[in-house]
């Protein structure tokens, strides 16, 4: 491998400190639930954003309402953001909550007061990244009755020994991105007809949080074919997140891939996919040789544009969509968490697409490497 640079709601403590041996770190990497009839491993488009019938709960009285903070770029990014945006949506129609959205400005300064602004209005308060931990925690215990629902970090004050959650009003909502990303890796080894594959990570060096997903896709490349080259490449460098949002620089990146052989990429970038799956049918285009790219979070088949779609060869699903209709349930019935909840695949919480037919010859050798997985016969590594 060669590397280039909760209003008024009564909280469960329970199982918060369990939560902890779990190997998240003081973060989850970025980007189950209770639908069974709904896998991480599907082939159907997400439902559209339908107008909600007007639904109705059990219980009397106004309905819950939430404040979604998207993470910066907000709503449109056919990733990270937009999965966040089917889940709460999907809390509309199903549980009858009312919400409001807002995202950071392009620094993303304003965390502290989109947190507190959607405290002083709502029962629940949904932060969608890593970046806004402090601020959570911060927010979070100045405001108890309010709960807080934090993706990609576990909301745990390492100070303290052993490490607890901020709050017991704040819950973190954390994945397992390493077992879903062994998955995808595996097939792009089994899909490879060059030997070599790449990697795009959107940035580097924020604690191990995409190399998390760049650990599980190696990983699951080589228990297919030891010899195989993985080509890893950052777009930047924390502490400047750009990388998330640069696609230009990730068709760059991708472009050199193919030439150096790779014939399928994956990347952990966010909207910054764009600019791989451009490339990947650029690059087919331009050589009449096909080449793959593989999408992440949401299943990118169904949100990126229609004219990429035949080159997106599977994508690692990461089920915030799931997390988040979660937590807003548990506000509702009081019996939210504090601290880490973990997604892995044993709950679907992360898996891979079919989305296309691309890999329909292989899922059987995926699912196989899932169940090993699941059983612990398989432990992904979480570390390049």
């Amino acid at each position: 491998m060669r590397s280039r640079a909760m209003r008024s709601h009564p909280f469960s403590r329970l199982a918060a400190l369990l939560a902890v041996l779990l190997p998240f770190g003081l973060i989850a990497a970025a980007c189950g639930g209770d639908d069974d009839t709904e896998t991480a491993t599907t082939t159907e488009a997400p439902a559209p954003a339908d107008e909600p019938a007007p639904a109705t709960t059990a219980d009397e009285g106004p309905p819950l309402t939430v404040g979604l903070v998207f993470d910066i770029g907000g709503r449109g990014d056919q990733s990270f953001n937009d999965s966040a945006a089917a889940g709460i949506e999907r809390a509309r129609n199903e549980l009858g909550i009312e919400f409001t959205e807002a995202s950071p400005n392009p620094d993303g300064s304003n965390r502290a007061e989109l947190l507190q602004l959607a405290a002083d209005a709502h029962d629940v308060v949904i932060a969608v990244g890593f970046l806004f931990e402090g601020d959570a925690a911060a927010v979070g215990v100045e405001n108890p009755g309010t709960v807080f629902g934090v993706v990609d970090t576990a909301m745990l004050d390492f100070s303290s020994d052993p490490p607890a959650p901020f709050g017991d009003n704040i819950a973190g909502l954390v994945f397992a991105e390493e077992q879903g990303s062994f998955l995808v890796g595996a097939a792009a080894a089994l899909k490879s007809t060059t030997g070599a594959i790449g990697f795009i990570g959107g940035v580097a060096n924020v604690g191990g949080l995409i190399e998390r997903f760049q650990a599980g896709y190696e990983a699951g490349a080589k228990a297919v074919n030891p010899d195989i080259e993985v080509i890893s490449d950052y777009i930047t460098e924390a502490p400047d997140f750009d990388g998330f949002n640069a696609p230009d620089r990730a068709k760059e990146i991708a472009l050199a891939m193919y030439e150096e052989g790779a014939d399928i990429v994956y990347h952990a970038a966010g909207g910054s996919g764009a600019g791989l799956f451009q490339a990947a049918k650029d690059q087919s285009d331009a050589t009449g040789s096909k080449v793959w790219a593989i999408g992440v979070d949401s299943d990118q088949y169904y949100t990126a544009d229609a004219g990429v779609r035949d080159y997106i060869l599977t994508s690692m699903l990461k089920r915030v969509d799931v997390s988040i209709f979660e937590v807003i349930k548990a506000a509702m019935d009081g019996t939210v968490t504090p601290g880490p909840t973990t997604y892995n695949l044993s709950v679907d919480g992360v898996g891979y697409s079919t989305s296309g037919g691309f890999i329909d010859d292989i899922t059987d050798q995926l699912e196989e490497y899932k169940a090993q997985i699941t059983s612990g016969g398989i432990v992904v590594p979480t570390e390049p």
